[in-house]
């Protein structure tokens, strides 16, 4: 597998077709179109064309009004669907298709109408029943509320706090004046709901005694009728309000039956602002339209054929060099290395001009991960997840990828549980001792396990070794791709020298082992050797002093780069271990209660916690597992390696949101 090599396309087409041939190749997917605006400047013809328009404002308004409806439809109707179903498929044609836009845009807009009318509704909801709130405490008052006094007469009603006794705000109201008096209404845990009828002569000083005691005015202005009224006649509103917004839902519910139509026009109206934003990348004159952009050398034949059709002035050509920053990125994949797709998209896509590092990680993250989790019983979930998964949804493109990495990772976790003898960690040898205490069984036999006496040392040499493997894989990738652009000196003297220094220790440690019969100065010399031609690489660019501090930083980067890279992957019997424990400790836990026999409750019990625990241990080590065998490839393996930064190719095709086309990959 590899970077689909690009090319850059110039199509020159007659303006009477535009619309015609977006379409083709928006069934096609294979085309990017690229900004024109700097190639016609330097062409000298950005005078002579103009960018083209399209409808794009407006599809996109359209679009939004279909999806809010839809969601709206959602909130008010829901419908049941099955945990797992696939989205409805639909041919291109249909999708392109815009006959009925318009007619689902009338009702998007009924049920947008709807929508408002409730929330109108439940706005005076809430407004009465606020009135409600501040009336209650007046509603013994038996005096209209528009009344404000007399002609010589005022009328005051207000609060005061609760923690003032009443008795002080009535003598000092009286003291205030002798043409005034209070009158307690009713009061709560906050405060008192007071009535103060005064002279209007007497009404200031009366205000400024109550300003002492934090009086508050009632704001029930605007309001007829005694209080009780006011309420009666609140609660009745409610009611028919009520009953209006229960009709209101209905005639909602009842246009759920539109929902399918909605989502429909809703795509078709995506894949129409597609078009429309390709459109406006176009630049043309008043006949002709010319188009720049991106397309896999592997589909040049199929564009051939489509643009003989419609009589296409076109070329293609290789991106230069000082291009590539540019060039789109889209990988070539298999079954297996699809599933990478979701690991490199959250990392970084290659440069155009580097490699594709989904076969080259594919076999190290599956190995991986089944090591790290290594349970026959989580990899038979996992492996029987994915398939239900990939049967009942049919899922594409990401959701494809994530499937497919649950499918092999589970079928490696199923593979190393196996080799260690793990089925939902010892349950075989608990059931077995619960229903015979006296058997003798060990358990299921294994390869290694890092629970057995003397088991974790191996398993952790073993991983080592396994990341010393990948750690110079990745430095042969970069070997290679260093003498492919003419770099040999650089290779040589940087992975190379580190090579021939491996080499050189493992010949001087064997004969100290009693491993290899040679004489260990051969070891030391090539040992030697190679730490001078690194340290010669290191400071052959540099001058003076820095030749010196450019070996002291070789060194240093050398020494300690390989070895965290290297004690990096002791997390993966870390991670077996710690899943291996929590399992057996759940087993023993839901064992307990049968120590003395098993019966009905005591079997029970140990369902229980069985299923419990290893529902948490499981959840924990998928994700632990993904996490850590994420930043093994990103961080060790890539760091020897990886050029990122690539563009992620994105092509005119047909978008959606609700369905899928036929054609979809």
């Amino acid at each position: 597998m590899a970077i689909l090599k690009m090319k850059r396309l110039r199509l020159m087409l007659v303006r009477s077709r535009k619309e015609e041939l977006l379409r083709e190749l928006a069934k096609l997917g294979c085309v990017e179109f690229a900004e024109l605006e700097s190639v016609l400047e330097e062409d000298g013809l950005s005078d002579q064309v103009h960018r083209e328009s399209s409808e794009l404002m407006a599809l996109r308004g359209k679009q939004a009004a279909l999806e809010h409806a839809v969601e709206l439809l959602d909130q008010y109707a829901p419908v049941k669907k099955p945990l797992l179903s696939a989205k409805p498929e639909f041919s291109d044609e249909t999708l392109l298709d815009s006959t009925g836009i318009e007619s689902a845009l009338e009702k998007a807009g009924e049920v947008a109408a709807l929508d408002e009318r409730v929330r109108r509704i439940t706005a005076e909801e809430l407004r009465l029943h606020g009135s409600i709130e501040s009336l209650t405490p007046w509603k013994d008052l038996d005096l209209p509320l528009e009344q404000d006094g007399t002609e010589r007469t005022a009328i005051l009603m207000g609060t005061v706090s609760a923690r003032i006794p009443l008795g002080q705000v009535k003598a000092a109201v009286e003291e205030a004046s002798d043409e005034a008096e209070l009158y307690p209404i009713s009061e709560d845990k906050s405060a008192h709901y007071i009535l103060i009828l005064a002279m209007r002569e007497a009404v200031p000083a009366v205000q400024e005694c109550l300003r002492g005691f934090g009086f508050t005015a009632s704001a029930l202005s605007g309001l007829r009728g005694t209080p009780k009224a006011c309420i009666a006649e609140a609660e009745q509103k409610l009611q028919s309000l009520a009953a209006e917004k229960e009709e209101t839902r209905g005639q909602l519910k009842d246009r759920a039956v539109c929902r399918d139509d909605l989502k429909l026009a809703a795509d078709q109206v995506c894949t129409q602002v597609g078009l429309a934003e390709a459109e406006e990348r176009l630049y043309g004159t008043d006949s002709v339209v010319v188009l720049e952009g991106w397309c896999p050398a592997e589909r040049e034949e199929e564009l051939a054929k489509l643009f003989d059709r419609y009589d296409c002035a076109w070329e293609t050509r290789d991106p230069t060099e000082e291009e590539y920053p540019e060039v789109p990125v889209k990988l070539k994949n298999n079954a297996v290395t699809n599933a990478m797709n979701m690991v490199t998209n959250m990392y970084s896509l290659p440069a155009y001009n580097g490699v594709d590092p989904n076969p080259l990680m594919a076999p190290f993250f599956i190995l991986f991960y089944g090591l790290m989790m290594a349970d026959m019983g989580y990899g038979i979930i996992m492996v029987l997840a994915a398939l239900v998964a990939m049967k009942k949804i049919k899922p594409r493109a990401g959701t494809l990828s994530f499937c497919q990495i649950l499918l092999y990772c589970g079928i490696s976790t199923f593979i190393m549980g196996a080799l260690t003898g793990g089925l939902f960690g010892d349950l075989p040898y608990q059931l077995v001792h619960m229903f015979h205490p006296e058997s003798t069984w060990k358990g299921l036999p294994y390869l290694f396990n890092p629970l057995a006496e003397g088991g974790a040392q191996p398993v952790l040499y073993g991983a080592m070794v396994l990341g010393f493997i990948q750690l110079n894989t990745g430095m042969v990738i970069n070997f290679v791709k260093k003498k492919r652009r003419g770099e040999l000196a650089s290779a040589i003297f940087e992975e190379g020298s580190l090579w021939i220094i491996l080499l050189g220790g493992v010949l001087f440690l064997l004969p100290k082992l009693g491993l290899l019969a040679i004489p260990e100065k051969i070891g030391l010399v090539i040992l030697i050797v190679g730490v001078v031609c690194l340290l010669f690489g290191a400071g052959r660019e540099a001058k003076g002093f820095g030749k010196v501090t450019a070996a002291i930083g070789c060194v240093y980067n050398t020494v300690t780069g390989w070895f965290g890279d290297v004690l990096s992957y002791s997390r993966i019997m870390a991670l077996m271990l710690a899943g291996s424990v929590v399992g057996q400790v759940f087993n023993s836990i839901a064992a307990m209660p049968s120590a003395k026999g098993v019966t009905v409750f005591s079997f029970l019990i140990f369902l229980l916690i069985f299923v419990i625990g290893h529902v948490l241990n499981f959840g924990l080590n998928l994700l632990g597992c993904f996490v850590h065998d994420l930043r093994l490839q990103c961080l060790e393996y890539f760091g020897k390696f990886y050029e990122d930064g690539g563009r992620p190719f994105d092509p005119l095709r047909l978008r959606t949101k609700y369905a899928q086309t036929k054609s979809e990959s």
